[in-house]
Parts: C-alpha cells; structure tokens; sequence
C-alpha cells in the first residue's frame, strides 16, 4: 500500500498511541469528580494542558477540547457571531475555507449575517488592500484559514493581523488545521484557532479551539461541567493526553520533517511536469506536504480509482468536500476545468523514495491509460 492522503488524516504513532492506552488504564475516573481517581484524571489534564498551552503560546484556560477542528471552526464562527451581534453582522472570509466554514457562514447568512469574500492575488493570498476595503465599523468576524486544505496556500496572517489591530470589536479566527505540526504557528494578533490531533500523527476524535482571554463565546453544547464552561461533556482524558503527547512530538521535529517533505514536494512536480495534460494547481510557496494538479480531460474520480486498484491512495478534494468542482482551485486557477479535474497528492516526513518511484509508475500506466480513452471517445 501506497497512502499518500496524508492531508486527510495521518496514520497514528505508535508513542501517541501508547499513550492514550496507558492514560485510559491508569486513570479510569470522571476528571469532574471529587473523589481521588477523579482528582487524579483531572491533575493530568490539566498537566496535558499546560503542555498544549506552551507549546502554542498561550494561557492553559485559553484551550478548549473539541470533537475536532469542525466543530472547532462551528464553535468560534457560531460562538462569537451569537454573542456580539450587537455589533454588527458582517464577517469576512476567502473562498478557500474548509467546509467547516462555509457551511456555518452559509446557515448565519440565513441569519442576516453578511458576508463578504476578500479578494486573493494569483498565488492565492489574501489581497491585503482589498481586505482593508472589506473592513467595517460592523465587521465582528474575519474566519481565515493558515493553510488551504487542497492547494497549501500559506496566508499571510502576520500582516492580517496587523491590520485587524485597528478594529478591536471585530475578532480572528484562524483554522490552523492544515498548519500545526507542519510549519511554524504564531498566535500573535490571532483571537481563536482550530485545529485537530489526527492530522499530526494523532487519535481522531479530539481537537483544540484556542480562545484567547478577551473574548467570549456562547456554546453549541450545554449540559454539565467539562474542562470549560464552553463546551460541556466528559472530558476525554486518553484523547487528550495522546494529543498533549502527538503535538510535542510533532513540533520538536517541525524543520527536520519539512525540509524532508520539501524534497519529496519537488521531485514529484519535476516528474509530473513532464506530462501534457497535467496541470501543477498548487503554487511554489504552497506548503510541501500538499501538491494539488489537475489531468485534463480524465474526470478525477476515475483517475482515484485507477491509483486505488493499484493499491496507491490519493484523494480529489478535501476529505470533507461537498462539490463536484473544486471551489478553491476555481478560486486560484480561474479554470473550470482544473477545478474539475483537481487531484490532492498529500505527503508526509514518512513517505519513502520507493514509493514515489511506485507511486508514478502507476500514475504514468493510468494516464496513458485514460488519457487514450478521452482521445477515442
């Protein structure tokens, strides 16, 4: 088996998977309970916390424990706009986001919420003078993501921040899910931050919304003490010790690991260059571990299944996408037929030589293969 849909999920590591294990048989009690095995839960949540918090910067009562980053990205979208809509009802966005964010945005349009779509340059980052046009005394919200799920377009958050510095009533929220573990992750001038363990070699199930101290959010699930006030429900020590656990080893590793990818990133799009009909949709700045392209004329799903019979795992869009097209290749590329075609090759520091020589042995059998079939038909 080849696995290169890294940025779907990743394989667990055996380390993080030890120790949810060991935390799930040494600490059976509620870490909401008052007698010793509940104390003893709770003093190793919160010893996983406080290692959350440094390695991301910021204060242990500013992480939130999650299902996962979508209901990470529904908490911060939905949360805030419910809460300070007194301010207005705008809120800014790009038409890169996750599904996790479109979706929320569309159902708050319902809503009277307004929402505006920034402008990006032809490399895909947000065009910063557009983004000051956008701006308004009733924008509340600007939801953004680091790291585009399908293209790994970096956005230049740094200096959106900056600029978001002279409007204190409207708050950012940035989905990291595609950064952390993978590049550098600054929270500097970031009011709230998603993101999940099973994409840096952790469990799925558990994900992290960072809310800074000066803001508020109103919950989506209510009904008993957890670990917050903001999201009530048992809290999943095991799954929480294992990401405290996932996150430092991914970070400690941060530059090793990207610089590996990096090689890997350019040997692939050296050799698939090389084909005619092959369309490179991921920019040169794009982070390494994603490589989105496009086969003309060969429906991606076909070319999927033609890998998969092969045993080689890709992926089209976003594991989580609803469309047919690709919405953010349509968005970067301005072509209806690489966002029809689009295809995400994602890679990971655990990827082998072997297996991209493998991988386009495979790809170069079904292009030939299917490629000849559109010529015939």
């Amino acid at each position: 088996m080849i696995y290169l849909d890294y940025s779907a999920t990743t394989p667990v590591c055996e380390e993080v998977l030890d120790s949810f294990v060991k935390s799930a048989q040494r600490y059976p009690g509620n870490a909401n309970s008052l007698h010793r095995l509940g104390v003893e839960a709770k003093e190793m949540i919160e010893k996983s916390t406080s290692q959350i918090a440094q390695i991301m910067g910021v204060k242990p009562s500013e992480v939130i424990y999650t299902s996962g980053s979508s209901e990470s990205n529904n908490l911060a979208i939905l949360g805030t706009t419910y809460l300070y809509q007194n301010r207005g009802k705008h809120i800014i966005t790009t038409p890169l986001e996750h599904s996790s964010i479109e979706e929320p945005l569309t159902f708050l349009k319902k809503q009277g919420f307004e929402v505006s779509y920034v402008a990006l340059d032809e490399e895909g980052k947000v065009d910063l003078e557009d983004f000051k046009r956008l701006l308004r005394e009733d924008t509340i919200l600007v939801t953004i993501n680091a790291v585009n799920s399908e293209l790994g377009i970096v956005q230049p958050l740094k200096e959106l921040a900056a600029i978001l510095k002279d409007y204190p009533k409207c708050y950012f929220h940035v989905d990291m899910t595609q950064a952390v573990g993978k590049i550098p992750c600054s929270l500097e001038g970031i009011d709230l931050a998603s993101f999940a363990a099973h994409k840096f070699y952790g469990l799925k199930g558990i994900g992290v919304l960072i809310k800074k101290e000066k803001v508020e959010l109103e919950p989506l699930i209510h009904g008993g003490k957890s670990t917050t006030k903001y999201r009530s429900g048992t809290p999943a020590l095991p799954l929480i010790v294992s990401m405290a656990k996932a996150l430092r080893l991914a970070t400690s590793s941060l530059e090793e690991n990207y610089q590996a990818v990096s090689l890997k990133n350019q040997y692939l799009r050296d050799a698939l260059k090389k084909y005619p009909l092959v369309h490179i949709n991921s920019p040169k700045n794009a982070i390494p571990h994603i490589l989105n392209i496009s086969v003309l004329g060969v429906k991606p799903e076909t070319m999927l299944h033609a890998l998969e019979e092969k045993d080689i795992f890709i992926s089209t869009q976003s594991a989580c996408a609803s469309q047919d097209a690709s919405s953010a290749v349509l968005a970067v590329t301005k072509s209806e037929e690489y966002a029809r075609s689009s295809l995400r090759i994602s890679l990971s520091y655990l990827t082998k030589e072997e297996e991209l020589k493998d991988f386009l042995k495979a790809f170069d059998t079904c292009y030939e293969r299917l490629t000849k079939l559109k010529e015939k038909r």
